[in-house]
């Protein structure tokens, strides 16, 4: 393995000190079922100060443990639970432990041809905050709370003595990045350890060659948590005349041309994401299928694109729309519904009959009932009531244990 960045050695060590922690009643009983968070007002009592990083263990109102996590002082989300049930001490040896019981859950998809998956899901395999995206021999973590940095050498030295990777880079989220005095010499796309990167990097999905930008691209550089939804897509795809909104670098698209697809158009605001989507398409042309597609861009903004074509009298067999996250916070759901009526309306309208809508969300905000009930009612408004296919989750390298970590929801409706 080559040298680790200078910055790692920077690092403070874990604090010795242990904040005690009592909590009220409503948040003991969350705890006691399992809840990964504790929230500010949830604690009733606290023995001293902490800085971030800090292990807090938490009691109930009768002195008794409950759990034992990371503290943030600068969190709404005060502690971020790590262990439930039993005292437990929070070393490396715990942490390659958690490690070794994810990548286990995951040993089917190398077999499958996918060296590209969600390795570590935040507070659903034990790590609160934190996760690790693998892509082939390079591995991404990505922090969301500077309670992790304590800890960071730690978990290093756990990914790479289990995994063995060529290079390890380090993500952080916006909220961390905004006071970049706190991360002690870090930054975003920094090379924690193994040769320095110029470029994307390849891996595997499902046989499909892709690449990623984990220096710069959105998330960790490819959504990796679609993977079950576009081998899906692929296999209502043949001989059908497709368009995928919100392409991004073309995942969707992809996995359509290689399932027959005769013609797909791939619609995104993002130029580079555009150039990658083409560049993954040339990854692919040893496949048959995809070499004999016919690949088109579209770039602008979806809502008008997409009625400029209906204008026009562009019809499509299948329409795929996977958009952003449109309710990252509570104030922004009501606009997040309407968008997605919006936009239900607007995949119909370009559907000829009898065609496939494929429509995702990954707001959490957004409840999968809430979700599929907008989806049914905006198309029998239009008169083209849809009949169900298949709804979609969470796929195996995206576990869900706690209600708030669910996100992803997909419908695959026939349209008449």
């Amino acid at each position: 393995m080559s040298s680790t960045s200078p910055a790692v050695s920077g690092l403070p060590e874990p604090s010795n000190q242990r904040i005690a922690i009592r909590l009220a009643a409503p948040a003991e009983r969350a705890v006691k079922g399992g809840h990964p968070w504790v929230f500010a007002d949830g604690i009733q009592q606290q023995n001293r100060a902490g800085s971030a990083g800090d292990i807090a263990v938490i009691f109930d109102r009768k002195g008794r443990f409950l759990a034992v996590g990371l503290y943030d002082p600068d969190s709404p989300i005060r502690v971020r639970v790590l262990h439930h049930g039993s005292p437990a001490k929070i070393d490396g040896q715990w942490f390659a432990h958690r490690l070794a019981e994810a990548a286990e859950r995951r040993a089917s998809l190398e077999a499958a041809g996918t060296n590209g998956y969600r390795l570590v899901h935040g507070e659903n395999d034990g790590f609160p905050a934190l996760i690790v995206d693998k892509y082939g021999l390079t591995y991404v973590i990505k922090l969301y709370s500077a309670a992790w940095l304590p800890h960071l050498r730690s978990v290093l030295q756990a990914l790479t003595g289990q995994e063995q990777p060529e290079r390890v880079v380090l993500r952080i989220s916006r909220g961390m990045s905004r006071d970049p005095s706190q991360l002690y010499g870090l930054s975003d796309g920094m090379v924690l350890q193994g040769p320095p990167l110029q470029g994307p990097v390849h891996f595997l999905e499902n046989g499909l060659r892709f690449e990623s930008d984990v220096l710069l691209g959105q998330k960790t550089g490819f959504f990796l948590d679609q993977r079950d939804n576009r081998a899906e897509v692929e296999k209502l795809a043949a001989g059908r005349n497709v368009l995928n909104v919100f392409s991004y670098t073309g995942g969707f698209s992809l996995y359509a041309a290689r399932g027959g697809a005769l013609e797909v158009t791939s619609l995104d605001a993002s130029k580079p994401a555009q150039a990658a989507a083409q560049r993954n398409f040339a990854l692919n042309q040893g496949n048959a299928a995809v070499a004999a597609a016919v690949h088109q861009l579209l770039t602008g903004d979806a809502f008008e694109l997409m009625n400029q074509l209906a204008e026009e009298g562009a019809r499509f067999q299948m329409v795929i729309i996977d958009p952003p996250s449109f309710a990252k916070k509570k104030s922004e759901i009501d606009r997040a519904i309407a968008s997605y009526r919006r936009l239900v309306r607007l995949g119909i309208d370009l559907l000829q009959r009898g065609g496939t809508l494929v429509m995702a969300s990954c707001s959490s905000r957004v409840d999968a009932d809430t979700f599929f009930d907008l989806i049914h009612t905006e198309a029998r408004a239009c008169g083209r009531p849809i009949q169900e296919i298949k709804r979609t989750s969470h796929a195996l390298d995206h576990p869900i244990t706690f209600p708030e970590g669910r996100y992803l929801k997909c419908l695959f409706g026939r349209v008449p």
